[in-house]
């Protein structure tokens, strides 16, 4: 049977909604196929701190500012204009870790809309991170958000202490803000109660960014030092009982061993 001319032309008109991690915020750090649906796009959605990270991208799409604390809002837009138009919803860092992707499925989901949706991952922090400190995460890991805006703080507290307990390397995301000063101190208080002093400790401000990029190697039992130079731009690596530091070319690394040296001689 054949289809009608309204069938026809509505499958002609409907459009595409992307979901794009963009990575830690450099474009040379983007996936070469998130360039492509960026560039390609009728219109680019993000927050505001996200869209000028790729403003190199940005010409003829139609832009579309948000900012933090409207991720709905912005769900809905791009839900909307899926319908007719080719869009690219920015996320920063991976679409799936504390990124927008859940947020517009949801929106999709609750709305009842059959709106053609493809997600594009991108580097997380803990992964851009690790690579700026050596080789802290090669084994089991935990990533844990310390903003307890959608997280009550008495879950995040339980998490910091399985992850801890059970010896993971963790990850801290969000670690402070100027309306949370004291989340990232009792949640290494936390820490300490399982791990030694001696474990070490890596700290990235603006990973893979370009300017303002920032690293610090130092242990578990002097992590508070660097209290005053936490915020949310930087992520804190947490190494397991078998990381190690090594000191090479003037540069402190964190190494992690996978198990390898228990099997063969290097």
């Amino acid at each position: 049977m054949e289809e009608s001319q309204s069938q026809s032309q509505d499958k002609a008109t409907r459009g595409k909604l992307y979901i794009v991690g963009i990575g830690p915020g450099s474009v040379e750090q983007m996936t070469i196929r998130a360039r492509d649906i960026i560039l390609n796009a009728d219109y680019v959605l993000g927050n505001s701190t996200y869209l000028d990270q790729i403003a190199s991208l940005l010409g003829t799409q139609e832009v579309i500012r948000s900012y933090m604390g409207k991720e709905v809002d912005r769900a809905r837009k791009a839900v909307e204009l899926a319908r007719v138009a080719n869009v690219a919803m920015v996320s920063g860092g991976d679409t799936n870790v504390y990124g927008m992707a859940g947020i517009v499925l949801e929106v999709a989901e609750h709305q009842g809309l059959e709106v053609d949706i493809e997600i594009l991952p991108g580097v997380t922090a803990i992964l851009a991170g690790a690579s700026i400190l050596g080789a802290p995460v090669v084994t089991d890991f935990a990533v844990i958000s310390l903003s307890d805006l959608l997280t009550p703080w008495n879950v995040i507290e339980k998490r910091l202490n399985l992850a801890a307990e059970a010896d993971f390397v963790m990850a801290l995301y969000n670690p402070k803000s100027r309306k949370r000063q004291s989340n990232f101190s009792r949640a290494i208080e936390i820490i300490r109660q399982y791990k030694a002093d001696s474990v070490p400790v890596g700290l990235v401000k603006n990973a893979l960014r370009g300017d303002g990029e920032d690293r610090a190697v130092t242990t578990l039992g002097k992590v508070m030092e660097y209290e005053d130079w936490v915020d949310m731009s930087t992520t804190i690596l947490i190494g397991n009982g078998d990381s190690r530091i090594w000191s090479s070319q003037k540069k402190d690394f964190i190494i992690t061993p996978r198990g390898y040296h228990k099997k063969y001689d290097y």
